[in-house]
């Protein structure tokens, strides 16, 4: 059996770090995630996903990230019962997230532009080959490739 998620979003608010009462960390997230459909004469249309991390996870995510902020979530899905607060039986799914990683550029926490489609190399001119061939280098641009 499998149980694992995916997702890309952007943090719909600053994560705060807290701790269970053996002093474990832990935060809950939500991360709203685009909807890769759209119906025809409507707008996108988002979801609000749930995630919980623990430990070094919890630390890792309070530091580096903050509302706004796009990121890769690694993780599975996990169901949990509860009564709320007028007694009724309440069903919450959430995602445990076993790895997180930076989806913006660098610095960024607004929606980055597209990057260029094409990327330029220069090859430095004071490279040297360890068996003293020489090398003819070739910037090959996207729309060369045959894939």
């Amino acid at each position: 059996m499998l149980n694992k998620a995916l997702l890309q979003g952007r943090f719909t608010a600053d994560p705060e770090l807290r701790h269970t009462a053996s002093n474990i960390a832990v935060t809950t997230f939500s991360l709203a995630v685009n909807r890769s459909y759209v119906r025809q004469g409507q707008e996108r249309e988002t979801d609000f996903i749930n995630c919980v991390a623990w430990r070094s996870t919890a630390e890792f995510v309070c530091k580096y990230f903050k509302k706004g902020q796009q990121a890769v979530v690694d993780g599975s899905i996990q169901t949990r019962s509860y009564t709320d607060k007028d007694g009724n039986k309440r069903t919450a799914f959430e995602v445990v997230v076993d790895n997180i990683y930076f989806a913006d550029s660098k610095g960024s926490s607004q929606p980055s532009a597209p990057a260029p489609s094409t990327a330029s190399f220069e090859v430095p001119s004071n490279l040297s080959f360890s068996n003293g061939d020489s090398q003819d280098f070739q910037v090959v641009d996207d729309d060369d490739l045959p894939f």
